[in-house]
């Protein structure tokens, strides 16, 4: 199983990190070498993002060590989700980092906690949840929203989506993009994003449209339409510019659009 490699890969990496920085051998040892397991760690790393004075870490913890043991399958969405980071993103180069510092992928794990107190009707705690990700890491994410494994935030700083928005498996978003609503109708309103997706920082994806596998979205974009699988938009409002030169834009994170103006569809 992909969560049992990776967390011997993050065990070695945190001890050497402990023997190498002394400052960070208690944090190391709390986060990290205490535990017995993946689902341990990731708990314990969690629930202490979202403690605050007054919802403590000892009341968090057990909420995701139960969500893990319950819903097993998720420890390995998380192992897809640090995989997907570290294969995607230049500046990592431990797994540890993933798990300890990059808020981006905090905040979906938290999410991923929050959408199912959503779906079992415990709402409050889940807004409650939604609430503190947001003032913790700064990503605003509706418990009801569906997002699938092997997705990185980026830098995630300002990210919003919607409530009846999805985002499949396999993609890529950068700081400051919204999955937003057009107006206050309600109903199904948010973007479908589906797999292979990147979108660029700061753009503006609104309404009830389908962003299709494998398209890329260029930086500062506003998206009132559908975009089509494997084509690369961009611009104010957003238009077809080329396509992708690589099959999965969420995994080259290649963000010039003028590179894919002259490109050949890839299969």
């Amino acid at each position: 199983m992909l969560s049992n490699q990776l967390w011997s890969l993050i065990k070695s990496e945190a001890r050497q990190i402990s023997e190498q920085e002394p400052l960070l051998h208690s944090f190391i040892e709390q986060c990290i070498l205490t535990h017995q397991s993946l689902l341990d760690a990731t708990s314990f790393v969690l629930a202490q993002k979202l403690a605050d004075n007054v919802m403590p870490q000892t009341e968090i913890f057990p909420l995701f060590k139960s969500f893990y043991q319950t819903n097993p399958e998720m420890l390995e969405v998380v192992a897809f989700d640090i995989r997907a980071v570290f294969e995607r993103d230049p500046a990592i180069d431990s797994y540890l980092t993933v798990l300890l510092h990059l808020k981006g992928f905090q905040a979906i794990q938290v999410h991923r906690l929050a959408h199912q107190l959503w779906q079992q009707d415990r709402r409050d705690l889940a807004l409650f949840i939604q609430s503190r990700c947001s003032q913790v890491f700064a990503v605003d994410i509706h418990p009801a929203c569906r997002i699938g494994k092997g997705v990185m935030f980026d830098h995630a700083t300002g990210i919003v989506v919607g409530e009846t928005a999805v985002i499949e498996d396999n993609v890529s978003i950068l700081q400051s993009v919204t999955l937003g609503g057009t107006g206050n109708e309600s109903g199904d309103r948010h973007p479908k994003v589906r797999h292979g997706v990147m979108i660029g920082a700061g753009a503006k994806v609104l309404g009830n449209i389908e962003i299709g596998c494998n398209s890329k979205i260029g930086a500062g974009s506003v998206v009132l339409k559908d975009v089509a699988p494997h084509t690369t938009v961009v611009g104010v409002p957003a238009k077809q510019v080329g396509v992708p030169r690589c099959p999965e834009p969420c995994r080259s994170m290649q963000q010039n659009v003028f590179d894919d103006s002259n490109a050949e569809s890839v299969d």
